[in-house]
């Protein structure tokens, strides 16, 4: 098994915007090649539980610095794409991944956020299923009229691999539902092996000379997507049910009531569970869970706590793509002892300069782990590391390696951080407040030019087929592409391009076509392909909507510098607050930055946003404020923005409505005074209903 690489392990909560994007940098190569491995050539390097851990820390990351997503990101999609070969197979409702926890406190905490949202009051009883978490592969099966029409695997979340002919040798599941049952059912659940089949069927492969999987969930979704449905036949797969997709209709109104249902109609659903526990009583049942984990007869990492009442599942709904009803709580980590013998460092898309531990390889938790991540400066000198100590690592939640501190002074010279950049020998500094230091050399440096136009063309930004990771640092290396207006003038270089080896007439002028395709882009793809730090998909978007052009976003944040009128009306915008603020004014007021910006407006056209949902509502600024009694201010929020709103913190003459709950106060004052609209809870009720239908 190929050894982990890890340049991060922290509490993303704990983490610089720096140390994020570099950790994510190395996360997105990774995860793309386990992707080529397992899908491409069957010949997966490392565990499939490993895999998606590995994209679970990529999503947790990008979460928490949404300023740092990429362009070759795995968080455009729930899993991996569809494999060819398998016909693909839309989901009626997409199937989610789940938000992790890693102690009883965060968990405590997860109830505590769904209080917040629901506007709980502290006595109001939240009752949980708990279930045992299946390390398997997620799997779908879509019954109507009462017959199994089709099975998919989970793939990209929206659109997965049909794996009907594959499903029937499935122990744990039925193909025809008992009278009664509804119209349309889906029902979602893992398929896994068991230790004792895994062992067997690897005894059996190394007799016969043939393939050797390197864990139980390897083996499960390798067997269930053979291409040849007699081979899936011939392996001793199982299904565990633990929720739904789409159903006409619901045979009860809790989680553990619509379970309890799917093992009447006989389906497995696992006999690790507990219904309508508090948070005490699941994060007990999750303890007794990791304390039997060795026992069991197929390998779980971790349990998952969901809402019982079904009605506050879809008051919470989701985001993102977790739902917010939902939550994984992960095992504690294994550890293990080894040699630091070296530490270097990374630089990332920000000028971020990452320490990164090498390590003398060792196994925890089933994977050679190599690499770890020492997050920056100040974190070495915390624990005091340097090359020869031996030192404590551990995989946190079961993900990234991190080093816990020294076990054994090797006796070597302390670690000097360097002030030099590594790769272009710019200066590197420390700004006064921050733990990350920085090469200065912006796009002059090699490392900050690959990564800033890898995530300019990414999925989320500029969308360039035909323009990727490799191709993109060849360019920058050849000197073809230091700044993204650059990409544009390729077209001029397309015979020095065809000169080179393996660059043909044809893929080369698909290239340039994709190219010219994206001179109109959406301002919000635009905006985020900026790389402004702080400034994700979903800022984008909210900049987008708020300004409406490039160059009203341009002139607002330079204004913004030196105008407190207009910081205060840029904060106010929903998404935004002081923090993307100063990260706006501080990235146009760079002269480099500008120039970089106007080269790049002569070479696009930014297109206004278009609102998903045109309603009364949609453009108009809301103000919520006192107490609302049938809603929590985050629903009352997620409302308005569903309809096209913005909803602002304070009220201004830009403000277009007023909510005013009970108790409302000066907010509502001002609004009279300056004549803005205002209206009651019960108005507010009845204008959603109206823009809604």
């Amino acid at each position: 098994m190929a050894g982990v690489r890890g340049p991060g392990s922290a509490d993303p909560s704990m983490m610089t915007a720096a140390a994020a994007a570099a950790e994510l940098a190395w996360l997105a190569t990774e995860i793309a090649r386990h992707d080529r491995a397992y899908h491409g050539e069957d010949a997966p390097e490392i565990a499939d539980a490993d895999y998606d851990a590995l994209v679970q820390r990529n999503r947790a990351l990008e979460a928490a610095f949404p300023q740092a997503v990429r362009a070759d990101s795995p968080s455009r999609r729930v899993g991996a794409a569809v494999a060819s070969g398998f016909g693909k197979i839309s989901h009626a409702r997409p199937m989610l991944s789940l938000d992790n926890v890693f102690s009883d406190a965060e968990a405590q905490e997860f109830v505590a956020r769904v209080r917040r949202f629901l506007g709980l009051a502290a006595d109001e009883p939240v009752l949980l299923a708990a279930e045992a978490k299946i390390d398997g592969l997620s799997c779908s099966l879509r019954f109507e009229r009462g017959r199994l029409v089709h099975a998919a695997t989970r793939g990209d979340g929206a659109v997965g691999e049909d794996v009907t002919a594959n499903i029937a040798h499935v122990r744990g599941l039925v193909h025809v539902l008992p009278e009664g049952a509804p119209e349309v059912v889906e029902v979602r659940g893992e398929v896994y092996m068991t230790h004792a089949d895994f062992a067997a069927l690897n005894a059996r492969a190394a007799e016969s000379g043939g393939k050797i999987f390197a864990n139980p969930r390897n083996a499960a979704a390798g067997s269930l997507r053979q291409l040849d449905a007699r081979i899936t036949a011939s392996r001793p797969l199982a299904f565990i049910a633990h929720g739904w997709g789409e159903m006409s209709a619901l045979p009860a109104d809790t989680q553990s009531g619509v379970m309890a249902a799917f093992a009447g109609w006989g389906f497995d659903i696992g006999a690790d569970r507990m219904a309508g526990a508090t948070i005490e009583a699941a994060t007990a049942f999750a303890a007794a869970l990791e304390r039997r984990r060795a026992e069991l007869a197929h390998d779980i990492d971790g349990a998952v706590y969901k809402l019982e009442r079904l009605d506050w599942q879809a008051r919470l709904g989701q985001v993102a793509r977790s739902p917010r009803w939902a939550v994984a709580h992960k095992f504690a980590a294994e550890q293990a002892e080894t040699v630091l013998t070296a530490i270097e460092i990374q630089v990332g898309r920000t000028g971020a300069l990452t320490p990164v531990a090498r390590l003398a390889p060792v196994t925890v938790g089933g994977v050679v782990v190599t690499n770890a991540t020492l997050h920056n400066e100040d974190e070495i000198g915390r624990l005091g590391v340097k090359p020869g100590d031996r030192v404590r690592v551990q995989r946190a939640g079961d993900v990234i390696p991190q080093v816990l501190g020294v076990v054994v002074d090797g006796g070597g010279a302390p670690f000097v951080f360097p002030d030099a950049c590594p790769v272009c020998g710019s200066h590197a500094v420390r700004e006064e407040g921050e733990v990350v230091r920085r090469c200065t050399g912006g796009l002059t440096c090699r490392a900050q030019v690959s990564e800033r136009l890898r995530h300019f063309v990414s999925r989320g930004a500029f969308d360039i087929e035909g323009l990727g990771v490799e191709r993109i640092e060849l360019f920058a290396a050849a000197g073809l592409i230091a700044r993204p207006g650059d990409i544009f003038r390729l077209k001029e270089q397309r015979e020095a391009i065809l000169a080179w080896k393996g660059f043909k007439p044809v893929s080369v002028d698909k290239m340039l076509a994709a190219i010219e395709a994206r001179r109109s882009v959406g301002l919000d793809r635009f905006i985020f392909a900026l790389g402004i730090r702080h400034v994700g998909e979903v800022t984008g978007r909210d900049l987008a909507r708020a300004f409406g052009s490039a160059e009203g976003l341009r002139d607002a944040a330079i204004a913004a510098g030196t105008d407190a009128e207009t910081l205060a009306r840029l904060t106010e915008i929903s998404g935004i607050g002081p923090v993307v603020a100063g990260a706006l004014i501080d990235f146009f007021g760079e002269p480099h930055n500008l120039e970089t910006f106007e080269d790049l407006l002569c070479q696009v056209r930014p297109e206004p946003l278009a609102a998903a949902l045109q309603t009364a509502l949609t453009g108009k600024t809301v103000v919520f404020t006192g107490s609302l009694a049938g809603l929590s201010r985050d629903e009352a929020r997620v409302q308005a923005e569903a309809l096209g709103a913005r909803v602002a913190g304070s009220v201004s003459a830009r403000t277009d409505l007023v909510v005013a709950g009970a108790d409302a106060g000066s907010k509502r004052a001002k609004a009279e005074a300056l004549g803005v609209r205002v209206i009651d809870e019960a108005g507010w009720a009845a204008m959603v209903a109206t823009a809604a239908g």
